[in-house]
C-alpha cells in the first residue's frame, strides 16, 4: 500500500492543536511538506519544531484568523504564487459554541458559515488550479458525526457541518476527473479542547460534576473511551495518500461506534 508523501505539500489549518495538529505531524511522518496555517505566530513556530523533516521535508506556516476571509485568500494565493503548487489540503477550524439551536442568534450562523464553508471555498479556489496541474489533489473536511446524526445542544454546528458536507459531495464530483478526491472525516468525541468546552458547558447548565458527564458520554461510544487526536489523524493521513486514490465523496467517521447509522 503507498502511503509515501514525498514530494507532496500539504496545507493544514487550525494545525496548532488537537486534530490539525495531529494531522500535521502524521503527514509529515509520510514525507510531505506542511504549511501550518492557524492564528497564533508563536505557537506555529513552536508546532514547526515538532514535524519530521528526515527525508528532507520544507515546512512552512501562514499566521492568519479565519474570521478575516479577505486576508486568508490573499496570504494563500501570495504564497501559490511564491512557493508552488499544494497537493493536500486538510480543512480544519473550530466548532462553533454549544447551545439549542431555537437560542442561536443569526450572528452565531453568519459567523460559523464564513469561518467553515466561505474558508474551505477560499482555499479550494486558492488551491484547484495547482492540484489539476499535478494532477494529484486531495482536500479532506474535518467536520462532525452531525452530518450522519445531529447532535444534541449543537444546533449551529449541526447546520453548518451539513452545509459542508453537502458543497464537499458536490466538489467531488466536478473535480474527480482531473485525480483530485474529496472526502470528509467526522471525528467523534475526541480529547481536544473544544470537548472540554463542551463537557463545562454542559456542566454549568446541568449542574452535573465533570466526571458525570465525562462518564455519561463515553458509555455512548461502544469502545467506550474518546478518541486521541492523532487516531483522527490516521484516517486523514490515509485519505491524502496514494493508496486512497478511488475514495471520494465520502464521510468516514472516525468515532469509536457511536453514531447510531450506517
Amino acid at each position: 500500500m503507498n502511503l509515501d508523501l514525498s514530494g507532496k505539500t500539504a496545507l493544514v489549518c487550525g494545525s496548532t492543536q488537537g486534530i490539525g495538529k495531529a494531522s500535521a505531524i502524521e503527514l509529515a511522518l509520510l514525507g510531505a511538506n506542511i504549511v501550518l496555517v492557524a492564528r497564533n505566530e508563536e505557537s506555529l513556530k513552536q508546532t514547526l519544531k515538532e514535524l519530521d523533516s528526515s527525508k528532507g521535508q520544507q515546512h512552512d506556516f501562514l499566521a492568519v484568523d479565519f474570521q478575516t476571509p479577505d486576508k486568508l485568500k490573499e496570504k494563500v494565493e501570495n504564497f501559490v504564487a511564491t512557493n508552488g503548487a499544494i497537493h493536500i489540503l486538510v480543512n480544519n477550524t473550530g466548532g462553533p459554541p454549544s447551545g439549542l439551536i431555537q437560542n442561536a442568534r443569526v450572528e452565531e450562523f453568519l459567523q460559523a458559515f464564513n469561518n467553515h464553508l466561505v474558508c474551505n471555498h477560499i482555499l479550494v479556489q486558492a488551491l484547484i488550479e495547482g492540484m489539476k496541474k499535478e494532477k494529484y489533489g486531495r482536500v479532506i473536511n474535518i467536520i462532525s458525526t452531525s452530518v450522519k446524526m445531529p447532535l444534541k445542544n449543537l444546533g449551529v454546528s449541526n447546520t453548518i457541518r451539513a452545509a459542508v458536507a453537502n458543497w464537499s459531495k458536490t466538489l467531488s464530483n466536478e473535480v474527480a476527473s482531473f485525480g483530485i478526491t474529496v472526502n470528509n472525516v467526522l471525528p467523534g468525541a475526541t480529547l481536544t479542547g473544544r470537548l472540554t468546552s463542551i463537557i463545562e458547558n454542559k456542566s454549568k447548565n446541568t449542574g452535573e460534576s465533570l466526571n458525570e458527564i465525562k462518564n455519561e458520554m463515553e458509555s455512548e461510544i461502544p469502545l467506550g473511551r474518546f478518541a486521541e487526536p492523532s487516531e483522527i489523524a490516521n484516517a486523514v493521513a490515509f485519505l491524502a495518500s496514494p493508496a486512497a486514490s478511488y475514495i471520494t465523496g465520502i464521510n468516514v467517521p472516525v468515532d469509536g461506534g457511536r453514531t447510531g447509522c450506517l
